[in-house]
């Protein structure tokens, strides 16, 4: 527990589900815990809050990803709130859960269209993973009852086709491709067609991988967004970008170039599980405003979650 073990107890196992494999908030607990180990050597029961322990506290909060600006506020707060009496874990832990879950706020789920296709364009950098959530999105909302088209927009690397390809057959959803090298907006042009020839309910469209300093494919993202936009009312009606959460601040700097392309509405936080670093998301929220609307907690079609900020907030602490 993030700040459960700070204050002498014991952390239990995790617990796992009838095939003894980790549930998916005990992924997600498991993935916090080296921020959780880092912050348990720093508080102990009567421990007073003095300057010297916010310094410390403040300086794993950083190392976890919460950036500077958000680790000190947290720690003014707990200044203002705790300064010059002991230090009470029954007190701290609700105060912290607290102001965590106000800077969280609410949930986000996908904007749904009122009628017709919903269009989903997923965007992201090469290797964050973003094909494998595009598959694992397709596989959640297939098994919500909804229809799925998937649509191949990047023609620039034959794998990627072939890779999306493969996920189509195993979830039996069609797939709109094109020749490699292809203009990606005429093929997402006849996606878009497809989808509304076909009545289907969601349009997920791949996208190129690319650098957030690529301008020639920056561009070529913001085309795709004016080709949907110019065939569907209210479409591109969801952006996802998809950031790998152990590459941490980077996460930020990317996340504000693929905004100004093509106006994203959520993201994607991948490899959750396997990182220290999960923190990364508060400042995502404060400097560029962007909800998180999925996290990934591990490697399994399953394992693609709606991001619960409550659930969340429960992992770093217990």
């Amino acid at each position: 527990m993030i700040l459960g073990n700070l204050f002498g107890k014991k952390d239990s196992n995790d617990p796992a589900d009838e095939n003894g494999k980790l549930g998916a908030f005990a992924r997600l607990r498991k993935g916090l815990g080296k921020t959780r180990d880092a912050l348990s050597s720093v508080f102990s029961l009567g421990r007073k809050l003095d300057d010297q322990l916010l310094e410390e506290v403040e300086t794993i909060l950083i190392q976890a990803d919460f950036g500077p600006v958000v680790a000190m506020e947290l720690c003014d707060d707990l200044r203002g709130a705790y300064s010059d009496r002991e230090f009470l874990a029954a007190e701290a832990i609700p105060f912290l859960k607290e102001r965590l879950r106000h800077r969280l706020g609410c949930g986000h789920s996908i904007n749904w269209a009122q009628q017709g296709t919903t269009v989903v364009v997923v965007a992201g950098v090469n290797g964050v993973g973003k094909t494998t959530s595009i598959a694992k999105l397709a596989h959640q909302w297939r098994s919500e009852g909804r229809s799925v088209v998937l649509a191949a927009g990047d023609t620039f690397r034959a794998g990627a086709i072939d890779q999306l390809g493969i996920w189509s057959e195993r979830l039996g959803v069609e797939m709109v491709r094109g020749e490699p090298g292809a203009d990606p907006a005429s093929v997402v042009f006849d996606a878009v067609e497809t989808a509304r020839q076909q009545q289907v309910d969601v349009l997920l469209i791949d996208t190129a991988g690319r650098l957030h300093t690529e301008k020639p494919l920056m561009d070529q993202l913001s085309k795709i967004g004016r080709v949907i936009a110019k065939q569907l009312d209210g479409a591109p009606h969801e952006v996802l970008q998809v950031l790998d959460a152990t590459t941490g601040q980077n996460a930020i700097l990317q996340a504000k170039a693929f905004n100004e392309a093509l106006e994203v509405s959520g993201l994607v936080l991948t490899k959750l599980d396997g990182t220290a670093r999960g923190g990364v998301i508060f400042p995502i929220l404060q400097e560029i405003g962007l909800p998180v609307k999925y996290i990934g907690v591990g490697e399994s079609i399953e394992d693609l979650q709606p991001f619960d900020p409550e659930s969340f907030i429960e992992a770093l602490f217990e």
